[in-house]
């Protein structure tokens, strides 16, 4: 029974051609860094922020980011180390298939559809409260009823724009990557010029009393801080689902991961200091804080301008982390844990298009009636478990000689994966109860569908 459920995946086998299920390679370096800005910067800058500094960090949220971009960066190491010798779409799940074996492998992809899913779901409901900002500056409302999550006590019933614009961008995605690249990219270019024109405009307004307290929570409030607004920092992985699509993955794949980590941290550091510098943290409980402190300051046009940035922007997350789930779904398809339709590419556009309609179905239920809250503390703990393991799967990757050994290596190895491992645990014991008991719950159901299921149909039998 433990060879079965600890068996491994060979990798000489993984990356042998599959006649015409291929992944086509068409991503460089550079295309992988906008993937990476754009999935991680999006609700972690437009909306985290306000609310972590308002209820938990105050102004020195920004060094929550801080921490939460440490743990990241020690992970982002891992990653890259992983994606340059297993280059094969499905991101963790597939190299922890390849070092700790079958069972293992399952349960942390299962952890990543939770955080893929839920991200998309989290960061759509936050692109419809700035969708709903924008339109009203143009003396456009949409119906309360039907522009927020199932809470008929506040008048609210489901919300249409995020259900819309989850099936928009996987239609987008049925389309092909490279299309869906370009189309990040120029969303990307938006993004980050409308959060320069934030810091640049906001930075004028900055009173330094704002910032009196620092720390109105103590330590303790920014180390909470930084387990919430790590799910921030989400989308570098997702850059790791793309492994199988890049071209030269041993030297791209680091450059995309840790690349897009650097640039997004020293944005999240800025805006934090000049959001909680032009207004009282204690004012920044609001769903769209960076226009919302324009306002305040009566440059409504910049407000304006932030709202339709952050419309654009949010989209690309919405893009990256739903390519991420597709191709975990995909490689959960190759692999028999899921049915082979979950594995099929289109004829014409060779992208896996059934899976992508049933991710985009289920996390756009989730978009519709969950709120905002509940979803982007049940991602975090998706994350971090994923972060955990392939941390710790680095130091019997270095044992398989089998691998590729002219990819990225984790510099002062063991020290840091192992640093890396204890620091993801210690923040995943900064979650709340209620995050520990969901998750637990949904990895019952996971194990329940692979004993089920997967175990009986894994191509693992066959060989």
């Amino acid at each position: 029974m433990k060879d079965i459920l600890f068996r491994k995946k060979d990798l000489g086998e993984l990356l042998k051609k599959n006649g015409d299920i291929q992944l086509p390679q068409t991503l460089g370096a550079f295309d992988l860094m906008l993937l990476g800005v754009g999935a991680i910067v999006g609700t972690g800058i437009f909306i985290l922020p306000g609310t972590v500094a308002a209820g938990h960090a105050g102004p020195g949220i920004v060094f929550s980011f801080i921490i939460a971009a440490i743990v990241c960066a020690l992970a982002a190491l891992c990653y890259s180390e992983f994606s340059s010798s297993v280059p094969v779409t499905g991101s963790a799940y597939t190299y922890v298939y390849v070092v700790f074996g079958e069972v293992v492998a399952w349960l942390v992809g299962w952890a990543l559809l939770l955080e893929y899913g839920l991200a998309v779901a989290a960061v759509a409901t936050g692109w419809s409260a700035y969708l709903s900002a924008l339109l009203e500056g143009f003396n456009i409302t949409i119906p309360k009823a039907i522009s927020g999550s199932f809470n008929p006590a506040d008048g609210t019933y489901i919300n249409i724009p995020a259900i819309v614009i989850i099936f928009a961008t996987a239609y987008l995605l049925t389309l092909g990557i490279r299309e869906s690249t370009k189309i990040n990219m120029i969303m990307v270019f938006i993004k980050v010029g409308v959060i320069l024109l934030f810091i640049g405009v906001g930075i004028f307004y900055v009173e330094p009393a704002n910032w009196q307290p620092f720390l109105p929570f103590g330590m303790n409030g920014v180390i909470s801080g930084a387990a919430l607004v790590f799910f921030a920092y989400l989308g570098f992985d997702a850059v790791s689902s793309a492994a199988e699509e890049v071209k030269n993955p041993q030297r791209n794949m680091p450059i995309g991961i840790i690349g897009s980590l650097f640039i997004c941290t020293i944005l999240y550091g800025a805006v934090s200091l000049v959001l909680t510098g032009m207004v009282s943290y204690t004012k920044l409980n609001v769903s769209d804080p960076v226009s919302y402190v324009m306002q305040i300051v009566h440059q409504d046009w910049v407000a304006g301008v932030i709202s339709l940035g952050a419309v654009v922007g949010m989209m690309t997350v919405i893009l990256v982390m739903s390519y991420g789930g597709t191709r975990l779904l995909y490689a959960f398809g190759r692999d028999g844990l899921l049915p082979k339709s979950m594995y099929e590419l289109s004829k014409k556009h060779k992208t896996p298009v059934k899976n992508t309609w049933v991710f985009a179905s289920i996390v756009a239920f989730c978009a519709g009636f969950i709120p905002l809250s509940k979803l982007a503390e049940l991602v975090n703990m998706g994350t971090l478990l994923a972060f955990t393991v392939v941390s710790i799967g680095i130091l019997y990757l270095r044992k398989n000689k089998s691998l590729p050994s002219n990819g990225f290596k984790v510099p002062f190895y063991p020290i840091l994966p192992i640093l890396s491992f204890l620091l993801c645990l210690f923040l995943m014991t900064q979650l709340s109860v209620f995050t520990w008991i969901a998750c637990g719950v949904w990895f019952v159901f996971g194990l329940l569908f692979y004993f089920v299921y997967g175990k009986k149909h894994s191509v693992m039998n066959k060989e």
